[in-house]
C-alpha cells in the first residue's frame, strides 16, 4: 500500500493537510499555538486513531460489540535531540460486553498497527486498555 498527502503553509500564518476530502489545519506559529494543533499533536493523532481504527477492526474479527472507544494519549518530548521519548496511551472500549478479551485485543493493537509499529521503532510505548461497561 502507498499513501499520499498534500500540505502547504502561509508565512507567519497556519498550514493545512489536504487527505482525500479533509483539510486538517494546523499551527506553525507562536500565535496559532493556543487554536490549532501543532505537528506534535497531530502525530499523537495519528497515533490515536491507528488504535482507534484497530478496536473497530478487531472487534468484527474478536466477535465484540461496543457502543464507543476514546483513548487519551499522552507523550514526553526530549530537547536534545527533539523527539518522543515516551507515549502512554489509555483506551477505554465501552461495552455491554462482559467477555471482550481485553488483553488479546491489546495485543492485535500493538501488533498490527501500522502507526504503532512505526512510532515503537523510536520510543517507548506504555498502554492500558479498560472496559467500561455500560
Amino acid at each position: 500500500m502507498e499513501y499520499s498527502v498534500k500540505a502547504s503553509s502561509s508565512s507567519k500564518d497556519q498550514a493545512a493537510i489536504n487527505i482525500k476530502t479533509s483539510e486538517i489545519n494546523f499551527g506553525i506559529t507562536p500565535e496559532t499555538a493556543d487554536d490549532l494543533p501543532n505537528p506534535a499533536e497531530l502525530f499523537l493523532g495519528s497515533f490515536s486513531a491507528c488504535i482507534l481504527k484497530n478496536v473497530e477492526r478487531y472487534s468484527a474479527l474478536m466477535n465484540f460489540e461496543y457502543s464507543n472507544a476514546e483513548i487519551t494519549v499522552k507523550a514526553t518530548r526530549l530537547e536534545k535531540p527533539p523527539r518522543m521519548d515516551e507515549i502512554y496511551y489509555e483506551l477505554h472500549i465501552y461495552s455491554q460486553d462482559d467477555h471482550v478479551n481485553l488483553s488479546l485485543l491489546k495485543k492485535n493493537i500493538e501488533k498490527f498497527g501500522t502507526i504503532f509499529n512505526t512510532v515503537k521503532l523510536s520510543c517507548t510505548i506504555i498502554g492500558d486498555v479498560r472496559l467500561i461497561s455500560q
